[in-house]
This record gives structure tokens, sequence and C-alpha cells, in this order.
């Protein structure tokens, strides 16, 4: 029997402090989604923020039937967010991005096509505009994970994502593995492509990630995945002959 979904699309972003971001950023998902998307909803997962996001999320979530918002209690991460946002999700489909404005909702029209025949697609941020200490720690990070998972992902670290539910739904994530779906989905056996899609410089607030949280945190989590990859149990059970 095939499996019903309340809607085709989920877009599913956290949000931290990203008051100035959240309506162009409502805008801007519903501008390109509307024709292009039979039934979409806007899951955001208020972090725990502290400028005003929060109640502006809530008139959001009044003024639109697709945005939903769910609110943490105290600030939990990134990961954390993600997880509550994959499990309120309802969407055939679903796409991450980052509340910051820098990846555009449109291009989650790029990743769609791939994901007829792909279970996760990845973008890959061209012409990156970030300042050269966020670039560089951000290209260190990727090669070593690349390096110590054995993976060849270009860009782990771009944000705008598309999964076909079921790979969500599976995820038991711990903090610090936002980073690493690609490589987590690859572990429960399934498809991954990557497309190259455009980025912007941040126009408000402040980026929450620095050489601290990219580089050592990033190496421990790290070591915990490679740790996972060469623990997985994978086996194959004999056919019965008669």
């Amino acid at each position: 029997m095939m499996k019903e979904y309340e809607v085709e699309l989920s877009v599913v972003a956290p949000v931290y402090n990203e008051y100035d971001n959240l309506i162009p950023l409502t805008d801007r998902i519903r501008e390109v989604l509307e024709d292009e998307i039979d039934s979409f909803e806007i899951v955001y997962v208020d972090d725990g923020s502290t400028d005003g996001s929060s109640e502006l999320l809530d008139e959001l979530a009044a003024r639109y039937e697709e945005v939903k918002v769910y609110h943490f209690t105290e600030n939990n991460g990134q990961t954390a967010a993600f997880a509550a946002a994959f499990e309120k999700a309802t969407g055939r489909l679903v796409a991450t991005l980052d509340a910051d404005l820098q990846v555009d909702p449109a291009d989650i029209l790029k990743l769609l096509p791939r994901s007829e025949d792909h279970d996760v697609v990845c973008g890959i941020r061209e012409d990156r505009q970030d300042t050269w200490v966020k670039k560089l720690s951000s290209k260190i990070a990727n090669g070593v994970r690349n390096r110590l998972t054995h993976e060849d992902i270009v860009d782990t670290g771009c944000p705008l994502k598309l999964f076909k539910q079921e790979v969500v739904k599976e995820y038991y994530l711990f903090e610090g593995m936002h980073r690493f779906f690609p490589t987590l989905a690859k572990l429960n056996g399934y498809k991954v492509a990557e497309v190259p899609v455009n980025h912007f410089s941040r126009r408000h607030g402040e980026s929450k990630y620095g050489i601290n949280n990219r580089l050592w945190k990033g190496l421990i989590d790290t070591l915990a995945v490679r740790w996972m990859q060469k623990r997985n149990i994978d086996y194959t059970i004999k056919e019965e002959t008669e």
C-alpha cells in the first residue's frame, strides 16, 4: 500500500535570534513554492531565541496556515532543532535550510529532479559569500570530515538539502550530527547526490559559528561518526533452499 503524506514538501529551518530574516524568508519560501508544489508546509523550530523571534514566529503561524512553529524551552542547538523539525514534518519530501537567508529557497526546485533517483540531494554552495575565516575553517573542517570518514561530499556544511521522508525519520541524532546528514543516510543504505546552488552574504544578524565550534567540536564529532561507520552492521540473510 502506498504511504500517504499530509503534504508534498516540508521546508524545515531552525531559528535562533533571526528576527530580521523571518518575514523575508517566509515570504520567499511561499513565493517560490506556491505555483510549483501542490502542497507544502514551513516548519520552524525556535531554539530558545531571545531577540523577539519567538513572538514573530507565532505571528507568522497565525497569518499563514502552512507555517508551523515549535518552541524549545531553552537553547538546545541546531541538531536538536533539526531532530524536532524532522519529527514534526509531514511531507513526502523534507527540505532543510538555515534562517539566515544565505541560501535561496528557490534552489529547492534545483534539487527536486535529482530526488527522483536519489534519497538525499545536497546543495553545493557556489561562489560562497562568507568571510575568509569562515570559508577557510569550513574548507578545513569539510576536508577533515571527508578524509576521516572516507567520504567525497563536496560541501556537507551547505544547509540546503532535500530528503525523502523515510530518511529523516530513521535518523537517530546526537549533538553535532547535523554536519553528517549525507554520511548518516549512506550508513542506512540511502543514495546521495549533490547539486550546485546559490549563496549570499548575511544581511541581518550574526553567524552562530566560529573556528572553535567548526573545527574542534567538529573533529570530535567526526571521530564519533567514523566509529559508527566501522561498527556498522551489514548483513545478508541466505536464501533458504527447498
